[in-house]
């Protein structure tokens, strides 16, 4: 009997399906010379520290590091759990031969290799490869199994992984939690959670430490287009003035017009992060809420495996788009064109050479139903993208136009789109005349000739230098992704994922697990460390503790023992020396740091408190900008205006320079932002 092992009930299902294993067991189906069973998630985990030794059942300082000889694991303690395990060992005692059906990628892989580690199997393992449960997929996977030594490295990565995160987990919580948590709240610690909570902190003082500095622009509005002085920002205003000055009552004169082709390739496809990038910003989803959407559309076997790190397709994939075209259902519009035709095949797209496990998320073809709405987002951003990189590129022109008024140079440029191309797939709001880019607000660049000369209207604006914005879930992703640093060039991103910490599948979860510790809170979007997170980090003096960068060369050190070009070995000694070293650095501090603890009542209490305080900044705004709540009625006699607020003053009410959204009001010895308590850094004392 060849016994098929899933990792969960619904594949091991539509596994059986295909295989005509269709008589229902207890915990397993069976059929046509075949049992599949099933895990659900990991059943075995490593054993805790006080299984190798009972002395490491009590916290103590001096016991650190634990570091057991031989690393080993266990059954979850759940009774669930222990009858599916009785029922898997049964069969796999049996069996002639194993097919490993576990999920195709490093968890899936150590999941399924410790369940029959701990059945102690004596048979052949055979390894089922697949991007998609559908039918053809799973027929081509049997058609073409491997032998299990053949993706020995991937579980030596697990192991490796799962083995680092438990020695500098269990060392450095224990180790943070006696030496500075106060007998209060486990501090807890992670190799990759505490790097990320790094960035958020990181950010947060940056923000704090802001100071705004004003400069000023000298621009010109000629003919209903903005154009901007090249000689950039003035420090002063004085020195913006006396060019203001130069310019006032003179001609503006157009000195060249230039145009210049350009394309615009359609957006690269989706991995796992851009994918929950994306969905954070267009509809707000979390980066777990994303993953869980994503994981039920493929177990639907609507859209291709998950929990990739790469935008590219397999060659071998090509031949296969037209029929993927053809399944798909509600496009039409976009698919019919390319029916018949030889489709786009670009290298951007197609590369066989950046795909290693599995390639770009896309749709199968299977035509969908039943989605809910959540579903249905993902789904439409997937299937969009996948479509639009066989259509051509946008194609437009870039004009620059250039001025003078005395020796003063001014400039504009506007774009123009000549060919919509892919663009017409996301139903783009564009126009074929000229849009003007760099004006404050979009209008359509007229046609200028060189030479033509007239009035204008110069303006000296006075502006504000911005601060950092806090991170978001989408920022944070991509930060994570390229440790640490926010690009936005495609290019230069994927060569950074090389050295990107956590995986596409697990940086949802740190996420989860810094709002679980109350490291973290949400304000709207906007991730904010608690003062236990701010505490902890400016604590923690070990660089390789909470740096991306260096957290981030680690991770590559684990997919290089995937490709079998680092030793786990060597990885695991580098990990114990360096938690020794943690440690020792750790006992000799004299200084008696301690942590804040926050408790779910102080996050309810801020919760409640922000709420009042949007209130009162939202009257205070309405009431500096002259507003009165309805409800209020105008006495005779008596002041419309509010209390302590001088509507004389030419600074109380105008926009604020920082933020953009609150009004300026006036304190005691300076005037601030009415969104001050949102986080508004600005601030300008009266003697200025």
């Amino acid at each position: 009997m060849i016994v098929c092992i899933a990792e969960k009930p619904s594949v091991a299902k539509d596994i059986a399906a295909v295989l005509g294993a269709t008589r229902m067991c207890q915990g397993f189906l069976e059929g046509n010379g075949y049992q599949v069973t099933w895990t659900f998630g990991h059943l075995c985990e490593l054993k805790e520290p006080h299984e190798y030794t009972p002395r490491w059942k009590r916290w103590d300082l001096w016991d650190l590091p634990m570091i057991p000889p031989r690393y080993g694991i266990k059954l979850k303690e759940d009774d669930g759990v222990k009858k599916q395990f009785a029922v898997i060992e049964k069969l796999m005692q049996s069996a002639d031969e194993i097919i490993n059906c576990g999920d195709a990628g490093q968890e899936g892989e150590l999941i399924q290799r410790w369940v029959m580690q701990k059945a102690q199997i004596k048979c052949p393992v055979k390894r089922l490869w697949i991007s998609s449960l559908t039918e053809e997929a799973i027929r081509e996977g049997f058609n073409s199994l491997k032998n299990q030594s053949d993706y020995q490295s991937l579980y030596e990565a697990g192991l490796s992984r799962a083995i680092g995160d438990w020695t500098l987990g269990i060392n450095a919580t224990r180790l943070y939690t006696l030496k500075y948590g106060q007998n209060k709240q486990v501090l807890s610690i992670g190799r990759v959670q505490t790097p990320t909570l790094a960035l958020i902190v990181r950010r947060q003082k940056e923000i704090e430490s802001f100071i705004p500095e004003e400069y000023w622009v000298l621009s010109t509005n000629y003919r209903g287009a903005t154009f901007l002085s090249t000689k950039g920002k003035f420090a002063s205003k004085n020195s913006g003035e006396e060019f203001l000055a130069k310019v006032k009552e003179r001609p503006f004169t157009i000195t060249d017009v230039s145009a210049k082709k350009g394309t615009e390739a359609p957006p690269r496809l989706y991995d796992l992060t851009s994918l929950q990038v994306d969905c954070n910003k267009k509809f707000g989803y979390s980066a777990d809420l994303t993953l869980q959407l994503i994981q039920s559309l493929y177990e639907k076997k609507y859209t291709t495996y998950p929990r990739v790190d790469t935008t590219f397709l397999s060659d071998d994939i090509y031949s296969k788009c037209p029929n993927i075209l053809r399944g798909i259902r509600g496009y039409e519009s976009y698919t019919n064109p390319l029916h018949g035709k030889k489709l786009i095949k670009s290298k951007k797209v197609f590369d066989s050479s950046k795909v290693t496990d599995h390639h770009a998320i896309i749709p199968t073809g299977i035509p969908v139903q039943n989605l809910t709405d959540l579903e249905r987002n993902v789904y439409d951003l997937i299937t969009r993208a996948f479509i639009a990189v066989f259509y051509p590129e946008c194609k437009f022109l870039t004009t620059t136009v250039l001025g003078v008024v005395d020796d003063v140079n001014f400039k504009t440029t506007g774009k123009q789109i000549t060919e919509l191309g892919w663009k017409v797939i996301y139903g783009n709001d564009v126009t074929h005349a000229t849009v003007q880019m760099d004006g404050d607000a979009e209008s359509v660049l007229p046609h200028f000739e060189v030479g033509e000369s007239g009035m204008h209207e110069p303006l000296l604006q006075e502006k504000w230098t911005q601060p950092p914005k806090p991170y978001t879930e989408a920022t944070l992703l991509r930060a994570m992704e390229t440790a640490g640093k926010l690009v936005d060039d495609e290019e230069l991103r994927d060569a950074l994922k090389e050295n990107g910490i956590g995986r596409p599948s697990t940086r949802a979860a740190i996420i989860e697990t810094l709002f679980k510790r109350r490291y973290i809170r949400k304000e709207r979007k906007n991730l904010i460390a608690t003062p236990t997170g701010v505490e902890l980090i400016e604590l923690i003096h070990e660089d390789l503790l909470k740096s991306a960068e260096l957290t981030g060369v680690w991770e590559k050190k684990l997919r290089e023992i995937e490709k079998r070009k680092y030793d786990a070995k060597q990885f695991l000694e580098e990990l114990k020396h360096m938690v020794a070293d943690i440690i020792y650095a750790v006992r000799q501090d004299k200084s008696n740091r301690h942590v804040t603890i926050t408790t779910e009542e102080d996050l309810k209490k801020k919760i409640t408190k922000k709420k009042t305080a949007d209130k009162k900044v939202c009257d205070e705004s309405r009431k500096v900008a002259g507003f009165q709540p309805r409800s209020v009625k105008k006495k005779t006699g008596s002041s419309a205006d509010v209390d302590n607020v001088d509507m004389t003053d030419e600074w109380v009410g105008l926009p604020c320079p920082v933020c953009h959204e609150g009004l300026i009001i006036k304190g005691r010895s300076a005037y601030g932002c009415s969104r001050w308590k949102e986080g508004c850094t600005f601030r300008r004392l009266f003697e200025d």
